[in-house]
């Protein structure tokens, strides 16, 4: 299983914690120190679409008029930290966030 997010995102860090204390083998990759190759992203956008890109954040508002406009790639690529986090890559099965619905399918009850 692998998370996609970033090292300071409190979320990110809960989601972690929270499903190596179910005893999954868990790797966490930095979007920002390690960004998503082209391969990956195209995979990510093919999967979640408009919604990879988070645009309550402080980061996308700050994004200039040309990027808000370009498609997600261009713009997580742009700037990995305007990505909606958590992405869980459970093998072939992705989740998009860290939600009460991602939990319940995740964790044990």
């Amino acid at each position: 299983m692998i998370i996609y997010g970033l090292r300071t995102c409190a979320v990110c860090q809960r989601c972690l914690k929270a499903l190596e204390a179910t005893g999954r083998d868990v790797s966490f990759r930095d979007v920002r120190a390690e960004p998503l190759s082209e391969a990956e992203l195209a995979e990510l956008i093919v999967e979640f679409g408009d919604r990879l890109v988070d645009r309550t954040s402080n980061d996308y508002r700050g994004l200039n008029d040309w990027l808000k406009n370009s498609e997600a790639e261009a713009q997580i690529s742009a700037q990995p930290k305007v990505m909606t986090r958590p992405v869980i890559r459970d093998e072939n099965v992705f989740y998009l966030g860290w939600d009460e619905a991602v939990q319940k399918t995740l964790l044990p009850a």
